[in-house]
């Protein structure tokens, strides 16, 4: 047993282990029971954070929440009678890997959420249910957040999770993973998943939280299982990864001393991981495309490695940033792609003509998370000196904020706008 706080290893859990207790269940009970593996478990969370404050936390906390899990299900099917267990039936899980992963092979997957995640992008199933099944049920994301991460209403995201777990229920009664050329036709849906995974704990959309490292060190982790799969190595693959590694670099530069947001202008570069950039060069260097024709991952991968090679903010190369951001709106527009464009285009030709560029875009601002529009205009009109449009931005921007973290970041901005128009009217 050990002494940590029963409530921080509960919500480490429910990050890092909560897809793997699902996927182990599911891949058991069968689909037909997902609803009630769903309610299993967080009853188990639940009941986790009560039991260990009194008992401590086990040595092998996942273990417990899958063997509790485990016959809390079996109890529920007895008293249904819906399954004849007899009285000795011993729990599936004991801390060893359980049974569906004692055979590896080298044209499958041998990890329980990449099954899960294969599993619930079935061609049977539309896109957007295979990306809103997986997020859920392996990334244990609440529908606000996936919401953000698809451009999507909540609501939206809430009746399309209910449809596709009764498509998933109908259509696909047990869990198959597919093999060889079946793994390489899912791969991208796949690599999807891993991509949202990861940016939502790069950049929380809501919570205390700004960075939520165990979710992003969870995405490379299996994208590098992925990588290790001969079927499942592709260009695409390698940018992903790449991508990832550079921007977890940035860690422990993007909070100060005391957990507060630090803008990239004055991070601290000593602070970036090394490792993590040579492994970042290595899969980009390895990346090649097909037809030259470079995917979005390898663009955005691109874009981070310019700034993780940067000795400083200024000598930053802003003008190969921005033609990578002109290069991604030209395969697909997106308002998040075309508002970060803004910065390299401000950095290259001046507040200005960037104003003019973000007032003339006409994007949907329902489409754009957090406020990210006006945090970016209150940039523009606070370096041009106009106070009073870079408080009003800023307000804006607070109202449309839901990561307490980053509000606080943008009042503190608001403060220091407030400051220098008061020593501007004095002067």
């Amino acid at each position: 047993m050990n002494s940590e706080d029963p409530k921080t290893v509960v919500e480490h859990l429910f990050r890092t282990e909560y897809g793997k207790v699902i996927a182990a269940l599911t891949f058991r009970f069968g689909t037909a029971m997902l609803e009630r593996i769903e309610d299993s478990v967080q009853d188990t969370l639940i009941k986790a954070m009560q039991v260990w404050a009194y008992k401590s936390v086990p040595d092998n906390p996942t273990a417990w929440l899958l063997k509790v899990a485990s016959n809390h299900l079996i109890d529920q099917l007895r008293r249904d009678r819906k399954i004849n267990f007899s009285e000795d039936v011993t729990p599936f899980f004991t801390g060893n890997e359980s049974e569906m992963d004692t055979v590896r092979l080298d044209t499958t997957i041998s990890d329980s959420q990449l099954k899960m995640v294969f599993a619930c992008c079935h061609p049977s199933l539309s896109q957007e249910y295979q990306i809103i099944l997986s997020l859920k049920l392996i990334g244990g994301f609440h529908n606000r957040e996936i919401a953000e991460a698809l451009l999507k209403k909540e609501e939206t995201i809430a009746k399309a999770f209910t449809r596709a777990k009764k498509k998933l229920k109908d259509q696909v009664e047990t869990l198959n993973i597919p093999v060889e050329m079946g793994l390489q036709s899912r791969l991208f849906v796949v690599m999807r998943v891993i991509y949202l995974l990861f940016s939502e704990g790069y950049a929380a959309t809501s919570g205390s939280q700004m960075i939520k490292r165990d979710i992003c060190y969870e995405a490379i982790r299996l994208a590098l299982i992925l990588y290790d799969n001969p079927h499942c190595r592709h260009p695409n693959l390698n940018a992903l990864i790449a991508l990832m590694c550079f921007h977890a670099s940035r860690f422990d530069a993007r909070l100060d001393e005391n957990m507060e947001l630090v803008d990239l202008e004055h991070q601290d570069r000593k602070k970036y991981i090394q490792e993590l950039i040579q492994i970042g060069i290595y899969h980009l260097e390895s990346s090649g495309t097909l037809d030259n024709q470079p995917s979005n991952y390898h663009l955005e991968a691109a874009v981070s490695y310019y700034h993780c090679m940067a000795k400083s903010f200024e000598t930053t190369d802003w003008k190969n940033i921005l033609r990578l951001y002109n290069l991604q709106l030209q395969r697909q527009y997106s308002p998040v792609v075309l508002l970060n464009r803004v910065v390299p285009y401000y950095k290259v030709h001046g507040a200005k003509k960037a104003l003019l560029e973000l007032e003339n875009s006409n994007m949907d601002l329902t489409e754009v998370p957090n406020g990210l529009y006006y945090a970016i205009k209150a940039e523009l009109v606070y370096s041009l000196q106009d106070w009073e449009a870079a408080k009003d931005a800023l307000k804006q921007a607070i109202g449309l904020t839901k990561n307490e973290l980053e509000k606080k970041h943008l009042q503190k901005k608001l403060h220091r706008v407030e400051k220098n128009q008061l020593q501007a009217r004095s002067s």
